[in-house]
């Protein structure tokens, strides 16, 4: 994948904002969406393999890396960033492209898959809306990430998501802090409140995007907390056209934790 800061584009969503767009690899086009604090170079692991049987257009989401932002912030205005990106790659491939999103970003695929016929095929990381009755968000979550905010201090409210929503261990955050790309994920951090509130809107609900019509392969980590399986189900039930895939071992990143058995994923389900 490209470092930071050296789009090979810019897309311009339809209120204005720039999204950037990172190209890389050969082959049939995929669009990459990663999921919250992160930024393209979530798929530094499993973006060199892809490339070998993809051109890559991963792109950074709004309010980070090298892309910019626009006030008030909706779910929405993520779907149609996506949409415009996929409608520019198809328009200069002829036809429809697929899109593969981590965590949020599988939302914001899923969203786009709403709003445009471009995308052909949605490969959703554990991107699923909570059904009711449960909750991604610890009671006081959000109160408490404000509070973090607030205070100036990023870094505690990238932990507490972390560790409080993503279910990552102490270990897992020693590991995370000592990555290079640590810097820039508390960068983004002022980002995360604005997508769990996201999660209540009518637009991201299990009922709007268990509408969508293209077939979509949801992934699931075997090892992930129990609420990220009920999610993923509860979409699969209100899809047309879904199919679940399940990688043993793996938590919320088997991107990185299990890379050959993700991208063997994604290319059975592309490729069948």
């Amino acid at each position: 994948m490209h470092p930071p800061g050296s789009p090979q584009r810019l897309v311009t969503s339809p209120d204005g904002t720039p999204i950037a767009v990172f190209v890389s690899g050969g082959g049939p086009p995929l669009v990459l969406v990663h999921g919250a604090t992160a930024d393209h170079t979530t798929f530094r692991v499993v973006g060199p393999m892809l490339g070998r049987h993809f051109a890559l257009y991963a792109i950074d989401r709004r309010g980070r890396g090298a892309s910019g932002d626009h006030a008030p912030y909706a779910v929405a205005r993520e779907f149609e960033d996506v949409a415009s990106v996929v409608e520019t790659v198809a328009r200069e491939w002829k036809g429809p492209i697929p899109v593969v999103g981590h965590s949020f970003g599988g939302r914001c695929a899923l969203g786009a898959a709403l709003r445009t016929e471009a995308v052909g095929a949605v490969v959703c990381y554990e991107g699923a809306p909570a059904p009711p009755g449960a909750t991604y968000h610890p009671t006081g979550i959000e109160a408490r990430l404000r509070t973090e905010l607030e205070a100036a201090d990023p870094a505690a409210a990238l932990a507490t998501f972390m560790t409080s929503v993503v279910g990552m261990t102490e270990a897992d955050m020693d590991r995370f802090r000592a990555d290079p790309v640590w810097p820039a994920r508390v960068a983004a951090a002022h980002t995360i409140l604005r997508e769990l509130e996201a999660e209540r809107d009518p637009a991201a609900s299990l009922d709007a995007l268990g509408a969508v019509h293209q077939p979509v392969l949801q992934v699931l980590g075997g090892d992930s907390r129990p609420v990220f399986h009920a999610a993923t189900m509860a979409l699969d039930a209100r899809l047309a056209n879904g199919t679940v895939a399940t990688i043993g071992g793996a938590r919320h990143a088997a991107h990185h934790t299990h890379p050959e058995e993700f991208v063997a994923l994604v290319r059975s389900f592309l490729e069948a």
